[in-house]
């Protein structure tokens, strides 16, 4: 019998629904500017001092804050880890967020930035960022592909020849690696994030363009249901092959961006469904609606997963998924 640890949170009230907000009458400039990565040289552990106000962060102290879920990392001598990383909503909270301070680099606005990792293994990065009104050039081709999720405020991403991705909550944006542009943010964005870290640049385009995604395009008539063949799942891109639930359900999905080692996508199951994963993939997982329970099949613990929270999984999981209620999970698989 698996035991199931209890953890309530919620958030999302902004997001679903949302379509991409396209500012008039902003002033832009153009700027040379060499900049490295807004996610570079961050602090994963521990909470920074008090945060100015002009950052858009509050300014207070505070002691009760969520821990570090750190312990998704195997030893050094291989023994099995607690837990895979795992985060409540409010352990994104942007007063819980390491501020880096104002940016040395931008031409309008007061760009200033704050984030908080949630895990590394070395290719799959995970995390939550936020951001202040303000534009700067990203013209140094981008180290690794980003997945992210706008949790709230607006923005919009260029491409090196001036196409515009505009963006706002509910969606979803895609920077490959080696993309070149530059930010704008109009109102303070925060997101959670996912990185994959892989070796080459994959996009085979010229220049490399940002992918945005909306919330509704994820409907579930919008959704394919996985293929079954006599009784086992075999082509679900998140879990991999598992045997059928036993009451007859199989889930659905969409991967709506597959280039290389990356694929994003969205998985959805019905309620009371089960799952025995056998051999998952290495992914971030958002999870968008529903309850479900993920339990680590190496040492039985399992978390309680509701909308606003994230998890991070290793490759070759193994263990169950437990469908409470009607989920819709929003994923990267890095390989």
């Amino acid at each position: 019998m698996r035991l199931y640890g209890f953890l309530f949170f919620g958030i999302a009230s902004n997001m679903v629904g949302a379509t991409a907000f396209s500012p008039s009458g902003q002033a832009e400039k153009t700027s040379g500017t060499s900049l490295s990565s807004y996610l570079d040289s961050m602090n994963p552990n521990g909470i920074a001092a008090p945060k100015p106000a002009s950052y858009g962060i509050s300014g207070k102290s505070y002691t009760n804050v969520p821990s570090s879920p750190f312990d998704g990392q195997a030893s050094a001598n291989g023994a099995a880890a607690a837990f895979f990383p795992f985060a409540k909503a409010d352990y994104f909270d942007t007063s819980y967020l390491v501020s880096k301070g104002p940016r040395a680099t931008f031409d309008w606005g007061a760009p200033a930035d704050a984030t908080r990792k949630l895990g590394d293994d070395g290719l799959l990065r995970a995390g939550a960022w936020y951001c202040t009104n303000g534009g700067w050039e990203s013209p140094n081709p981008k180290a690794a592909t980003e997945v992210f999720w706008v949790l709230s405020g607006h923005g919009k991403l260029t491409d090196a020849d001036g196409v515009e991705h505009h963006f706002g909550p509910g969606d979803n944006v895609i920077i490959p690696k080696g993309h070149t542009g530059r930010w704008d943010v109009y109102e303070p964005i925060h997101k959670v994030w996912a990185v994959n870290a892989h070796a080459n640049i994959e996009e085979t385009g010229s220049p490399i363009r940002v992918q945005v995604d909306h919330y509704h395009s994820w409907n579930e008539e919008l959704l394919s249901a996985l293929t079954v063949d006599n009784g086992v799942v075999v082509d679900d891109p998140l879990y991999g092959p598992f045997l059928q639930s036993s009451n007859g359900a199989a889930p659905s999905a969409k991967v709506f961006y597959n280039v290389g080692p990356t694929q994003v996508g969205v998985w959805s199951s019905a309620a009371g469904s089960s799952y025995r994963v056998q051999q998952g993939e290495r992914a971030w997982i958002y999870c968008l609606e529903g309850v479900m329970f993920v339990t680590d099949g190496r040492t039985g613990e399992a978390r309680r997963c509701e909308a606003g929270d994230t998890i991070v999984v290793p490759q070759g999981w193994y263990g169950y998924v437990d469908v409470v209620e009607g989920t819709k999970q929003l994923f990267t698989v890095a390989k």
